[in-house]
């Protein structure tokens, strides 16, 4: 077993029940017993904690220890576990390398699981990339500045990212760039004509669009 030992100074106990963390706030008694003053439930901690984790609170005057019990696995447990997790989704090498950081696999361990999800084809960059480029413009109707940037942040390659934006033909862009911009256009209610353009072109900016586009199309939805 692993075991990780984290002190929080002050009356301040933390308890993890199923993903839940509960902050009581204590007041002790001169014979060391306590009082819950207060609780707030649910506060989160996603990157830092692991669902599976389980922790034992124990208090003493000076100080809140929680003891955490992190569940272990062996490489077989892990790899299948991975195996899954790349089976229902395209998922990226970073996302895996973080998985199982999260896991408390250890290096080796985790090039190892790695080679062995690329050999068996479980995991694809290429077909990962495709799949993003294709989901991201299709149902969130994301430009190709932001699927580039997006990709990018994930570690992907140049190669990978102009793969994938091939997935997105020319006249599928623009039919999607169109109804977002009308869309968009005609939702805003501000009557002053400067506000109304920041908004729209803020908007279309985030969205990831190409400014040319986005202004050539304002001055064609202001002539309506």
């Amino acid at each position: 077993m692993c075991y990780t030992l984290v002190i929080y100074i002050n009356l301040t106990l933390i308890v993890c029940f199923f993903n839940i963390y509960w902050v009581i706030i204590c007041d002790l008694c001169i014979n060391y017993h306590f009082k819950i003053l207060a609780v707030f439930k649910k506060i989160t901690f996603s990157n830092y904690f692991h669902s599976e984790k389980l922790c034992f609170a124990f208090l003493c005057p000076s100080c809140t220890f929680v003891w955490m019990q992190n569940k272990t696995y062996t490489v077989h447990e892990a790899q299948a576990k991975l195996e899954y997790y790349c089976s229902y989704q395209e998922r990226c090498h970073q996302e895996v390398n973080q998985k199982l950081r999260d896991m408390g696999m250890i290096q080796l361990a985790i090039d190892h699981i790695i080679v062995h999800l690329i050999d068996n084809n479980f995991l694809d960059e290429s077909r990962f990339a495709c799949s993003f480029a294709r989901g991201k413009h299709r149902i969130k109707q994301w430009g190709k500045i932001r699927i580039v940037n997006e990709l990018k942040f994930r570690k992907i390659s140049q190669f990978n990212i102009n793969l994938g934006l091939k997935e997105i033909s020319s006249a599928t862009y623009y039919e999607t760039f169109e109804a977002c911009a009308d869309k968009n256009w005609h939702s805003i209610t501000e009557r002053n004509i400067q506000k109304k353009r920041k908004k729209f072109c803020d908007f279309m900016l985030r969205k990831g669009f190409e400014s040319n586009l986005i202004y050539a199309r304002m001055k064609e939805l202001e002539g309506f």
